[in-house]
């Protein structure tokens, strides 16, 4: 298993993309995603992608299929529910999650499609989630290839840490996640996603916050 993209919550059209384009990031292309109520800015790297996200269609995101993925929890702001959801892929054979999870099918996604949802997680973790179909951008079919070139300089995530209040044991998925994957938790004061782009070559860091829980390691 390998990460494939990480969410982050932001306001409606996410006007904190700014902040990744002025610091040199290049935008791919946005989605609405039909039926689940939510809409999306995305930011394409060499191995995984960072997704703004935000709901679009309140009636969408509380329907019957959609409720029990808590999105309209998560992304509606409430006070202890993180602003992240990290998706992953298969990086062999790994054809199925290494966590607990269940199928949720929405109506964006290809007849025989689902994504598999860690199950039984605090919303104070973020959302674990699985698609077995998915692919390094940089592997994507032509009719799908996103702009992978930055004047920021970087290419590839090498590392991602996550900052999650609480003193409650991990649950399954984020136990999994750390031990496929190499991601790294750590309890403190607030929510906050760090990566790290290239191993750091270029030595500095940039700090999104306080409009984004975000912090860039180059």
């Amino acid at each position: 298993m390998e990460l494939d993209h990480i969410f982050l919550r932001t306001s409606a059209g996410a006007p904190e993309a700014a902040l990744l384009l002025e610091l040199g990031l290049t935008e791919g292309s946005a989605n609405q995603h039909a039926g689940q109520g939510t809409a999306n800015r995305r930011f394409f790297f060499h191995n995984a992608f960072l997704e703004l996200l935000w709901i679009q269609h309140a009636a969408d995101v509380n329907n019957a299929v959609t409720r029990p993925t808590q999105l309209a929890q998560r992304l509606a702001a409430e006070p202890t529910a993180s602003p992240f959801g990290l998706c992953f892929r298969p990086s062999d054979t790994d054809a199925t999650p290494p966590f607990p999870s269940w199928p949720y099918r929405p109506a964006y996604l290809p007849s025989g499609m689902q994504v598999d949802i860690a199950s039984h997680t605090p919303l104070h973790e973020p959302m674990w989630f699985y698609l077995a179909q998915a692919v390094p951008p940089a592997q994507a079919a032509a009719a799908r290839r996103q702009p992978l070139q930055h004047a920021l300089g970087v290419d590839a995530i090498s590392a991602v840490t996550l900052t999650v209040p609480g003193t409650e044991h991990w649950s399954a998925a984020a136990l999994a996640a750390r031990a496929c994957t190499g991601l790294s938790l750590q309890r403190g004061s607030a929510h906050l996603l760090e990566l790290t782009f290239d191993q750091g070559r270029q030595g500095r860091s940039v700090d999104l916050r306080p409009s984004l829980p975000l912090l860039l390691h180059l």
